[in-house]
């Protein structure tokens, strides 16, 4: 289907409740509705929004256009949990019916203070030649769930230097100054980000682009998120523009990150390392962070990509949101670990332990279609470990590790219905040792697959049958051994 620019920009009051109803039908009847991760109810998700631990809850927004499967109109739709792992569907949070949003609330933070959570967003506008102007906004929370917004735009124009692409602010706190961190775009076309300081939340100053080694790195850095974890500095973002160099940056757009000492705030400096991609998967953009009610710090992602078709359009909704992970520095490198809430949803375990000689095994009590699987693989004197899992006759993903060229490869070219196939059907990365774990958490139509506890992580949309419920595990060219256990996955 081919959207107009009006389909695309219409508001969700401008919709009837009878063609509201048709579509959820049509979505409700998609064989590839998740089972535990956030999805929307219609419509497009796509970045997450807002996170926040508040007044007894995390508080989750996400993009959403809820018309259909496209980027037309972008909403914010609220989420809640208690655990981070059962989210309760809360509707409608910001609908852009103001001056400065009249083509789009996108994305942004939220930050508590005083009882309240703050929301900051970008607000995208367009004149009649359809040229993009953006303000930064803000909108208030109350304990009692009503949102404010504030009378106008706390930011409403780029400083000078820099392009209309100025977004998605993410906020924090240190001392009793706030800091906001917006993604941007110089006028040579090369991406970076910008800071601003606030005394009372309410009155911003700028205080210069945030100096880094990457001076030509990308088009645009959307998403930026600024977190200190062991006394250094690690400024996450997602980089547009980025070729491909060998296995790294094989997707349409990137998220990844720099580690280095914490941002000087006088000099704006920020004295870093390399860039590090997040995730090794196909499907994994505009990561944002949050600190749990413990102090863990807690990141969920986008599990999709801009300007890219995936099945579910057919059936009128498109994407969902990562599991939430907590994030740890190890060596100078975000280590990655499903949070342990997670183990809530656990029903069934199933257990195997067995030898492997250039062969592949499956056993009758461990299948499934949404569940979560750890294997553990003492390599032995083979040359390639590894699992497929959603197998049937003609279809399975195939998670494993080439002892012999070093690399964990995930391979989705016989997964089901094909999604971006431009970009390739295996994601890779670099590794070596004896043994290996694999960790996945595998739903209707996705898998997060993280390596020896986080060290790597890879997070795909699939898209199989559902008879496609057989889980197998191999040994190619000598004899290895493994012990598995899996458990059956759902939400309460």
């Amino acid at each position: 289907m081919t959207w107009s620019r009006e389909e695309r920009y219409r508001k969700y009051r401008d919709v009837s409740e009878k063609e509201r109803m048709l579509l959820k039908k049509k979505v409700n009847a998609c064989p590839w509705r998740q089972s535990f991760h956030i999805q929307p109810p219609t419509g497009l998700l796509n970045d997450p929004n807002g996170f926040a631990y508040f007044n007894g809850e995390y508080h989750l927004f996400y993009q959403w256009f809820p018309h259909g499967p496209v980027h037309g109109l972008k909403h914010w739709y609220h989420v809640t949990s208690t655990d981070m792992v059962n989210w309760q569907n809360k509707g409608l949070a910001i609908e852009p019916n103001e001056f400065y949003e009249s083509h789009g609330a996108f994305s942004g933070s939220g930050i508590v203070d005083q009882g309240d959570l703050y929301l900051f967003y970008t607000g995208n506008t367009r004149d009649e030649e359809w040229h993009r102007h953006p303000y930064q906004c803000m909108a208030k929370m109350t304990k009692e769930n009503e949102l404010v917004k504030a009378a106008g735009p706390i930011i409403s124009s780029p400083p000078k230097g820099y392009t209309e692409h100025v977004r998605d602010p993410k906020v924090w706190k240190t001392g009793s100054l706030f800091y906001m961190i917006i993604g941007a775009q110089r006028e040579d076309k090369t991406g970076c980000v910008l800071l601003y300081q606030s005394r009372d939340i309410k009155e911003w100053e700028f205080l210069g682009e945030v100096i880094t080694k990457l001076d030509a790195f990308g088009y645009m850095w959307e998403c930026p998120d600024y977190i200190e974890l062991d006394h250094k500095g690690i400024l996450i973002f997602s980089p547009q523009g980025i070729e491909a160099e060998g296995d790294l940056y094989n997707n349409i757009y990137q998220s990844g990150y720099l580690v280095g000492w914490p941002l000087n705030r006088s000099t704006m400096n920020f004295d870093h390392g390399p860039f590090q991609e997040l995730d090794r998967g196909f499907d994994f953009y505009a990561p944002q962070t949050t600190l749990s009610e413990d102090g863990r710090r807690i990141m969920i992602g986008w599990m999709g990509l801009p300007e890219m078709n995936y099945p579910t359009d057919e059936n009128g909704w498109a994407h969902c949101l990562t599991l939430p992970r907590e994030l740890v520095l190890k060596d100078e490198k975000l280590i990655q670990r499903p949070v342990r809430e997670l183990a809530n949803l656990r029903s069934n375990q199933e257990e195997v332990a067995d030898q492997l000689l250039n062969e592949r095994k499956s056993y009758p009590h461990i299948y499934g279609t949404t569940y979560e699987l750890e294997v553990e693989f003492e390599v032995g004197t083979s040359e390639v470990v590894g699992i497929e899992f959603r197998t049937s006759e003609n279809e399975k993903t195939i998670v494993h590790y080439n002892h012999l060229n070093k690399k964990i490869t995930l391979d989705r070219s016989e997964s089901g219905k094909e999604v971006g196939t431009t970009y390739g059907t295996t994601r890779a990365v670099g590794y070596d040792g004896e043994t290996i774990t694999f960790h996945l958490f595998v739903d209707v139509s996705s898998c997060e697959v993280f390596i020896n506890d986080g060290e790597e992580v890879f997070t795909s949309r699939i898209f199989p049958s559902d008879h496609s419920t057989g889980i197998q595990f191999f040994a190619q060219g000598g004899q290895a051994s493994f012990q598995a256990k899996k458990w059956d996955l759902s939400m309460r």
